[in-house]
């Protein structure tokens, strides 16, 4: 691993988000997100699951009488939310919000005890118990999570209350744990810690923070293991079943892993922990076993819309190709987390491929998981829906034919909106003289290339038009390059300086320009986006003989709100002529698209005849629509399809 090829993400400081599409997302996000989950971490949602998150802060602070309520890790929502309010910070300066985030971290670290540790759980029940369950109890996951809250506020305002608390916690964990004698050999049962201590190595630069980091990672898995000793007079749920103690990615060592396994979150959190470590170390042992658990993942166990976790079951990985669109799990968290590894991976390996899983989760799996007005949410993403089976079938439960006003487990909703309001952390890079456009997004961005000052502003409607304008603004005198990925989806490309093509090298998946750029220099990238249809690989058994459509980096569903009810008996026609539409008043601007269809006629069926001798199956034609993925349920409630028929 050669440091000098690492890539240096541009900071959302210098980056100015001005996208017809994520403009009016990002908006939704500030002016109504934040407050709605404020008002939901302070049960005053009326009709929402209670949050218990902050009241649990001022019991454990001795403000108030009461006993510990919720999950676990509840500590983390706000955690989140708090990370989500810095970031909106720094876009948008706002000092209601900042006094509301002061608050918050008031009541914080009024609890914190006088040896720096911060738990409301274990605050409340006991602290002699604290560090007896790492496995199942995840007091390691949230101070993961406040950690990387603290870290963001600092940023974002200079404050240090929240910060100065977490570096006297993250003390305590350094002189608990650790491979020397008298240390716990323990280690997170839900990771995330270690991309935070990373985080916090980044800002500080003291060796103790990535060495910890580095610790959690390496011991994870080693005999004997910890988990299997710790809590050896507990009850183990995921005994004698498939994923033992693989549900923590612990059953073996993180270099001798192979395949995507066990809770999806904590998965993809554990590989972006692994490749921050990596990235800093330059390991190359664990970028290999980073790279072949990557491939797994996407290649294998990942659904067309960037969501992983096919089971409802312990929220996970199962085996290569089992992909079930109506029982999928598909979480919102899962999808966050899968975007933080891509940027991780591209930021260690600018290749293509990570691109464009990061925009395929960002564009379907990730904003699926919130409804258009930004008050409504997701836990579990389907890519089939039948309301009556997600009522009455007890294996369908999870899969929600609505977006709920909260829930008891709440880690996705904070989780979007910290992921959201940080989005512009993840359009840029640099890597020496180079600069490189990762996504495509209306957007101005100052970047550094060795001492050489450039600004460029980005125009495009994507993901709904072709076009892609960048011109520079201001720009020192001398060689450059830019970058720019070239989606995987895209067959076809054009680039081009007014009437002139512009000459590029392609490698793995960017196309590389250099030239003697100067201020006014405009080039238009034109990315081909015809309507797609997409077929999975025949080991994935359930979309044998389907299709699924994409246009650009979007996939398409038909909703029971344009095509009836019975979708499962429609089916593609031999010819097909789309009708791509842009419909300004529908779902908040969304580019449809129609086609004919045919759909199986039943009215020659015996209502109370339910197997019959075969017949050839009479078809009619029929209009269908399809809408974008992600804006599905933003309407009555009702059916949903993803993969469709093909014509027998």
């Amino acid at each position: 691993m050669d440091k000098k090829q690492y890539t240096t993400g541009i900071p959302m400081e210098q980056v100015q988000i001005e996208d017809a599409f994520w403009g009016r997302i990002l908006e939704t996000v500030r002016t109504r997100l934040i407050s709605y989950q404020w008002e939901a971490l302070n049960d005053r949602v009326e009709g929402a699951e209670p949050s218990y998150c902050l009241r649990n802060f001022r019991v454990a602070a001795g403000k108030e009488p009461g006993t510990f309520a919720g999950c676990v890790f509840q500590d983390s929502d706000v955690a989140k939310w708090i990370e989500a309010a810095a970031y909106t910070l720094i876009a948008h300066p706002d000092s209601a919000l900042e006094a509301t985030v002061d608050e918050a971290v008031d009541q914080i670290v009024s609890a914190q005890q006088p040896d720096g540790y911060l738990d409301t759980y274990y605050i409340i029940h006991g602290l002699t118990q604290r560090w007896t369950n790492l496995r199942d109890n995840h007091e390691l996951y949230c101070a993961g999570h406040m950690l990387e809250a603290a870290i963001a506020y600092y940023r974002a305002t200079g404050k240090r209350r929240l910060l100065d608390a977490m570096l006297r916690y993250v003390d305590l964990i350094d002189s608990t744990f650790g491979a020397e004698e008298g240390k716990r050999h323990g280690y997170p049962g839900h990771e995330i810690i270690e991309m935070a201590l990373m985080k916090l190595y980044e800002l500080t630069g003291e060796e103790k923070h990535r060495r910890l980091a580095k610790y959690f990672i390496d011991q994870r898995g080693q005999a004997p293991l910890y988990f299997a000793q710790e809590v050896s007079d507990k009850p183990f749920h995921w005994k004698n079943t498939s994923y033992e103690y693989q549900y923590y990615q612990a059953g073996r060592p993180v270099r001798e892993q192979k395949e995507a396994q066990g809770h999806a979150v904590r998965a993809v959190y554990l590989y972006s922990g692994m490749a921050d470590v990596a990235r800093s170390t330059e390991d190359e042992g664990l970028w290999e076993a980073l790279e072949g658990l990557w491939n797994n993942m996407t290649k294998r166990r990942m659904y067309i819309t960037g969501a992983i976790g096919s089971s409802h079951v312990g929220e996970a990985f199962t085996y290569d190709y089992d992909l079930p669109n109506d029982t999928v799990y598909g979480e919102t968290c899962a999808s966050v987390g899968l975007v933080f590894l891509a940027k991780r991976m591209l930021s260690i390996e600018p290749k293509g491929a990570y691109g464009d899983v990061m925009e395929r989760a960002l564009y379907n799996g990730v904003i699926s998981g919130m409804n258009l007005a930004g008050d409504r949410f997701f836990y579990v993403n389907p890519l089939e829906v039948l309301p009556e089976a997600s009522r009455k079938d007890e294996g369908k439960r999870h899969v929600k034919p609505s977006r709920q006003k909260w829930f008891h487990c709440a880690c996705c909703p904070p989780n979007l909106a910290r992921l959201l309001s940080s989005l512009g952390d993840y359009i840029y890079g640099v890597r020496e003289r180079t600069l490189f456009v990762h996504l495509y997004m209306g957007s101005r961005v100052e970047a550094d290339l060795q001492g050489q000052n450039v600004r460029l502003q980005v125009q495009t409607r994507y993901p709904w038009e072709e076009e892609i304008r960048i011109q520079v603004e201001t720009c020192e005198e001398g060689d450059w390059t830019l970058a720019l990925r070239i989606p995987g989806w895209c067959r076809q490309y054009g680039l081009t300086c007014g009437e002139d093509p512009v000459a590029g090298v392609e490698r793995d998946g960017y196309l590389y320009v250099t030239r003697s750029w100067k201020p006014g220099d405009e080039i238009l990238l034109k990315l081909r986006m015809p309507v797609e249809k997409i077929e999975a690989n025949p080991r994935v058994r359930e979309d044998i003989g389907k299709t699924a459509i994409m246009r650009g980096p979007l996939v398409y569903c038909l909703e029971e709100a344009d095509n009836g009810k019975d979708l499962h008996r429609i089916r593609l026609a031999e010819q097909e002529e789309w009708e791509v539409c842009y419909e300004p008043d529908l779902l908040c601007g969304v580019v449809t698209i129609s086609a004919m269809g045919e759909v199986q006629n039943q009215t020659d069926w015996e209502e109370d005849t339910l197997y019959r001798p075969f017949a050839r199956e009479r078809y009619e034609p029929k209009r269908l629509k399809w809408i974008p993925y992600y804006a599905w349920a933003n309407r009555a409630e009702g059916e949903m399809l993803v993969w469709i028929r093909n014509l027998a």
